[in-house]
């Protein structure tokens, strides 16, 4: 599966670290720049790059003149980062062609959602019709489900389960339920059959079966540890 491009500059190693791990789990490739230069350099480099996120306050060139810069020659998505909550430089922003501007600190999943939304509606990344949570994507329209980056073979039903469980992350769900919405209304059988279908897909999970918790008495949540979120 094709990986989304993002170039991440911030002089500031750990946010671009944190930023980067969390675009990874998520499935895209990630380019790092410790100033607004080295941003241009990289820019310019590589055609490849489908959105930027740009730190406003950075050494040798500001994220305002990268800005500038880029917007004479392309139309690519950009996020700005800033420690500053201006009105003024949010103004200032969205005149630039700036698409979202964040204030830090942000929580390294909002930022992700964020990117995740730009690029579905830029026609780019993984589209509408893609689900991805701690290293596992579903993309729903090629049917076909990953886990850290590498193909998993899933029966028919165990992706409809697989994806129902991304669908309703930190919800527990009854057997009754899961039959209902995986299995249609019009099945009629052992609720219990869930638990096979559950054991097989965690089976094939590569690591990750963990993150279908069993709820005793109820049935099932799918939910990530916090670091992977």
């Amino acid at each position: 599966m094709e990986k989304t491009k993002i170039l991440i500059a911030d002089d500031e190693p750990l946010i671009r670290k944190l930023v980067k791990d969390f675009l990874t789990k998520n499935g895209h490739e990630v380019l790092e720049a410790a100033n607004g230069e080295e941003a241009m350099d990289l820019f310019y480099a590589d055609k490849d790059i489908d959105l930027i996120i740009l730190d406003v306050m950075m050494p040798k060139m500001s994220g305002w003149e990268v800005v500038r810069e880029i917007r004479k020659n392309s139309r690519i998505p950009i996020i700005m980062l800033t420690a500053r909550a201006n009105e003024r430089d949010e103004l200032l922003g969205f005149e630039l062609g700036v698409d979202e501007y964040i204030t830090k600190p942000v929580s390294p999943k909002i930022l992700v959602a964020r990117v995740e939304a730009i690029l579905r509606r830029s026609g780019l990344g993984q589209g509408q019709d893609t689900l991805s949570a701690g290293g596992i994507v579903i993309d729903k329209t090629a049917h076909e489900a990953y886990v850290d980056n590498e193909p998993i073979e899933l029966s028919y039903k165990e992706f409809e389960l697989l994806t129902y469980f991304l669908e309703n992350q930190g919800i527990a769900l009854s057997r009754e339920k899961i039959l209902n919405s995986v299995w249609n209304y019009d099945y009629y059988g052992e609720p219990r059959t869930i638990d096979t279908h559950v054991k097989k897909l965690r089976s094939k999970m590569k690591g990750k079966a963990d993150y279908i918790k069993t709820v005793w008495g109820i049935g099932y949540k799918f939910e990530c540890p916090p670091e992977e979120k």
